[in-house]
């Protein structure tokens, strides 16, 4: 199988570079050797700009004048919405019906048609429209074009602190954890890229022992609060990570909330249960993790303000 190369992940940069925010690395007060990539600072309020942008500016004409489409728990399918409205393309979002209220309406603010369903159909009913509308498919993670804006994290963290040794990244359907770890390999192979899961969405730690892509059913993954991270690798972002990931470790609900509530209060950042995992890593898992100079990933920001309110107020 063909793998995303740092040619590709350069060229993504060049073509995100007037739409997507360069992200700053952050330091920890409370921890000198941790400094935070907040994605959760972008237009969207997640890394998932970086792919939708690069994707879209792949098209040709015709295909952005049919419009494009998508499967996604909500911060994937606003980075589409508003790649698409910027090229002035029609977009129509697929998304479970479970999703935060918050991402639902972000999406329809961005002028894309929402199609809600169960969460076990949102692939199928994406196809259907594909087939139906002549769109044009822009998955959340399994594709190269989005592999590759994803792994532009990736060379900002490199470009901004050489001396990097570990990064850590949360893994859904391994799209970004692909493209960083792509990025990284190539550029500063010394460099241990470690993905973060939630327990209960631990498919792709299980799918890497197996050596073989390992599907959770929904009813399984929806036990975790980090709805960005529910889906399953594809066979794609399995290759990637099978050759170009150096571990992966998980983490509980309460140590989610409570890496979200340390983000809030001494970091002054808002951010998701899914874009608190790699912080919560650091945190609560540094037994299982490499030492040494760390960059976590905060990959989102887009919260139910009564989960953040919930996360904050834990005892």
């Amino acid at each position: 199988m063909d793998l995303v190369t740092l040619d590709h992940v350069r060229a993504a940069a060049a073509d995100i570079a007037d739409v997507v925010v360069r992200t700053p690395l952050l330091p920890c007060r409370w921890d000198e050797r941790l400094l935070l990539k907040p994605e959760s600072l972008q237009p969207v309020g997640s890394f998932k700009l970086r792919g939708a942008t690069h994707a879209v500016a792949r098209l040709s004409a015709e295909q952005r004048a049919r419009g494009v489409v998508t499967h996604s728990s909500g911060n994937h399918g606003q980075a589409l919405a508003y790649a698409a409205r910027a090229a002035a393309a029609p977009c129509t979002v697929v998304i479970p019906e479970n999703a935060p209220t918050v991402k639902i309406e972000q999406v329809r603010a961005l002028d894309a048609e929402v199609v809600l369903v169960p969460p076990a159909e949102r692939l199928t009913t994406a196809e259907r429209i594909v087939t139906e509308q002549g769109r044009t498919m822009i998955p959340p993670y399994d594709d190269r074009r989005v592999i590759a804006g994803q792994g532009t994290v990736g060379l900002e963290i490199i470009e901004d602190l050489p001396e990097v040794e570990v990064v850590l990244v949360p893994v859904g359907g391994g799209g970004l954890a692909s493209g960083v770890s792509t990025a990284i390999r190539a550029v500063r192979p010394s460099v241990a890229v470690i993905g973060v899961e939630p327990e209960y969405a631990a498919d792709a730690r299980q799918s890497l022992a197996a050596g073989e892509v390992v599907v959770w059913e929904p009813a399984r993954t929806q036990r975790t609060s980090a709805d960005g991270l529910r889906t399953s690798l594809s066979t794609l972002t399995f290759a990637h990570l099978r050759e170009r990931l150096d571990g992966i470790v998980t983490v509980t609900e309460d140590e989610i909330a409570a890496a979200m509530a340390r983000l809030a209060r001494e970091a002054r950042l808002v951010v998701e249960p899914s874009g608190a995992v790699a912080a919560a890593a650091h945190m609560f898992r540094g037994d299982e993790l490499p030492t040494g100079r760390t960059v976590a990933v905060v990959t989102g920001g887009n919260v139910d303000p009564a989960r953040l309110s919930a996360a904050l107020t834990a005892p």
